[in-house]
């Protein structure tokens, strides 16, 4: 017995028992389901700039919490010891009502609602959607850092109940998207949809050989502005990390040729790890 998950680009056939290719959807009784339902592998209460966000709430706090599993394959990825497992023994496993009472005592804290983050949140999408609309009953806004590679009518199922978010844009073109094990047209149609029903903002880690090209980063900045100008960018330096430790940091100049290129589309234009 085996199913289609139908949750992402990849689609993947899973037979029984075993697991997709994110590491974390698998087959009981010819059903898809995530193992990871509840698993907090990370949980900290981070700046909102952390997500990066720059114009949702600047200067207030945000509970954030990661899982396990991730449905791409960045070999620069600086959170791989979660993201690149499927489980793990320093996992707690929460509910999402639990989930929700902590955040609110982070509160007091100023702390303003729930970030999902640090690995792929979206695999984890039923555990993601059930905590979203208890944290909306509760007053607390919701916030996803995510890869974008997630099937349209599965976004637009959550979407009404998120505050904001950060969307990955990891590469301009189908071939970097191919080195990722991603999916480019996914991506430009989640930051699409996105920005109809919530606040976005877009991150593009400029990585040396995949997306350091400045034109291209150009052609990024004119295609979000053509969905709305206002959208705010964030180019942010690569530093060598997981398989990639051989490489050289981006080089600033570069990084700052980037944000003056993309400002001649983009009001906000942000440069990170600088």
């Amino acid at each position: 017995m085996s199913a289609v998950c139908e949750l992402c680009p990849h689609r993947c056939l899973i037979p029984e028992g075993k697991r997709g290719f994110c590491g974390v959807r698998t087959c009981r009784n010819g059903r898809i389901v995530s193992t990871a339902y509840g698993k907090i592998s990370s949980m900290a209460l981070d700046p909102i700039e952390k997500k990066p966000l720059r114009r949702f709430h600047p200067g207030s706090q945000i509970m954030s919490i990661g899982s396990m599993g991730c449905n791409m394959r960045c070999p620069f990825c600086q959170n791989y010891e979660i993201s690149m497992q499927e489980d793990a023994a320093f996992c707690v496993r929460l509910q999402p009502q639990k989930l929700v009472d902590i955040a609110l005592q982070q509160k007091q804290r100023g702390n303003i609602g729930i970030a999902y983050t640090y690995n792929e949140p979206l695999i984890n999408f039923e555990f993601v959607l059930a905590c979203c609309k208890l944290a909306r009953q509760h007053g607390l806004k919701n916030v996803i850092v995510t890869n974008g590679c997630i099937q349209e009518q599965k976004l637009l199922e959550l979407l009404p109940y998120v505050d904001a978010m950060n969307i990955d844009v990891k590469a301009f073109d189908e071939e970097g998207y191919r080195r990722l094990q991603g999916d480019f047209t996914a991506v430009r149609r989640s930051v699409e949809l996105a920005v109809q029903h919530t606040h976005v903002e877009i991150t593009s880690l400029m990585v040396p050989g995949l997306h350091d090209d400045v034109d291209r980063i150009e052609e990024e900045a004119a295609w979000l502005a053509s969905l709305h100008p206002d959208i705010p960018l964030h180019l942010t330096r690569f530093f060598p990390m997981y398989h990639m430790y051989g490489e050289q940091p981006t080089a600033k100049q570069l990084i700052l040729k980037a944000v003056k290129a993309a400002s001649g589309w983009l009001r906000y234009v942000y440069a990170g790890n600088m």
